[in-house]
């Protein structure tokens, strides 16, 4: 397989490409994320991915850029990554003994071989209740500070999910599998 400019510097993602074998290297740039009212959060969330992808094509043109932009909707709040602890512990608040759905958007560029691609994942996740020491312990491990929703499925917070309802590897970050069925479609693997 071709090499993959992989347009994120989420941890996880580098991760589940190293887990697959891929090709890739990482090589992201800061893009401003604005959220226009009018459009859904499907729509949002596309043009954001696309808009990374975009932001690294200059020096990558002949190599396949891949860009995702992840979010956490709880009863029509989004959730980004929480900015202190006071917002990572409203966040959980928010999730404990409820469903949120998970949304990555991904966007899929190749300049020179004319392809483009852009879609939405979305998976639906269904809390425990956690006790306010459950949170506050959990807060503690620093492990919410970089997660969208506060919250890392594949981590310490795996034991607060009750089930989830679609593609796991989309709440860790990649919704690899559909992916993967792209490039399938575009003879790339």
């Amino acid at each position: 397989m071709e090499r993959i400019i992989l347009a994120s510097k989420s941890p996880r993602r580098k991760e589940i490409l190293k887990m697959l074998d891929w090709n890739f290297e990482v090589r992201s740039q800061e893009t401003e994320e604005i959220f226009d009212k009018k459009k859904s959060i499907e729509e949002n969330m596309q043009r954001i991915a696309m808009q990374k992808a975009k932001a690294v094509v200059k020096e990558h043109e002949n190599f396949l850029i891949l860009a995702c932009d992840t979010m956490v909707v709880v009863e029509n709040k989004i959730f980004g990554k929480p900015k202190n602890i006071e917002e990572a512990k409203v966040m959980l608040k928010s999730l404990s003994g409820k469903y949120s759905y998970v949304y990555s958007a991904v966007a899929l560029l190749h300049v020179t071989k004319g392809l483009e691609e852009s879609f939405v994942e979305k998976t639906k996740i269904y809390f425990h209740e956690i006790s306010e020491k459950e949170m506050e312990d959990y807060i503690a491990t620093g492990e919410p500070m970089d997660k969208a929703g506060a919250y890392g499925i594949q981590g310490k917070a795996s034991i607060f999910i009750r089930k989830i309802e679609g593609d796991y590897w989309n709440v860790v970050g990649l919704p690899i599998a559909r992916i993967y069925q792209t490039l399938k479609e575009w003879g790339y693997l």
